[in-house]
């Protein structure tokens, strides 16, 4: 199983970063080892004094693809949940100054807590759906899929030309703007349409 990560998927996002807008999708991986189970905590890890919450879209694929066109995408998923990329910021910049990839900022342990899947089909549209984090009870991130600039069939078209898809990839599909800081002892509660699909602590 991989977890294939959308970066610079929101326009918002991409402007309180201060990056560029990309020409294409901005793709990089996180191993397996990435995830929490469900109602275990995220430990900080000690290589960083500055680690931010990234709140997203996650689509589990549900069968074997390469080469994928763009209409055909939708028979490749038929679940969605939550899940949080956890980064580190100041270990990001130092490397991205540098000109290197951005693995150990991104790829960590515990880096990429998921909720459960719920069927895709419980939503009248993938691409307007209503997702948001908070943090000790303030929301921190809100958005909504139709602000995406690549949409979800899109995504998985574009990935399965370089990354053959198995059966349990999850793609995280990119973060709105609001992304910030946490502390130990944080509670993160992300949720879609209002309700509660993961609650972690941060320790």
């Amino acid at each position: 199983m991989k977890i294939i990560c959308v970066g610079r998927n929101y326009t918002e996002h991409i402007a309180e970063l201060n990056n560029e807008k990309p020409d294409a999708p901005v793709i990089f991986l996180k191993p397996e080892t990435a995830q929490i189970r469900l109602g275990e905590p995220f430990f900080y890890p000690d290589f960083s004094k500055d680690i931010h919450h990234e709140v997203e879209l996650v689509v589990k694929i549900n069968r074997v693809g390469k080469n994928i066109e763009e209409r055909f995408a939708h028979k490749y998923y038929d679940e969605i949940g939550i899940g949080i990329d956890f980064t580190a910021r100041d270990l990001q910049s130092e490397l991205k100054s540098k000109g290197l990839p951005w693995e150990l900022a991104k790829a960590f342990n515990g880096s990429a807590p998921v909720s459960d899947f719920v069927p895709v089909s419980d939503y009248e549209d993938i691409q307007n759906i209503n997702f948001s984090l908070d943090v000790n009870g303030e929301t921190r991130q809100s958005g909504n899929s139709s602000m995406m600039l690549y949409r979800i069939n899109y995504l998985i078209s574009f990935v399965s030309k370089f990354f053959m898809l198995k059966k349990g990839d999850l793609i995280f599909t990119g973060t709105p703007k609001g992304v910030s800081s946490v502390q130990i002892g944080d509670k993160l509660t992300a949720s879609i349409e209002g309700k509660k699909m993961l609650e972690l602590f941060v320790r």
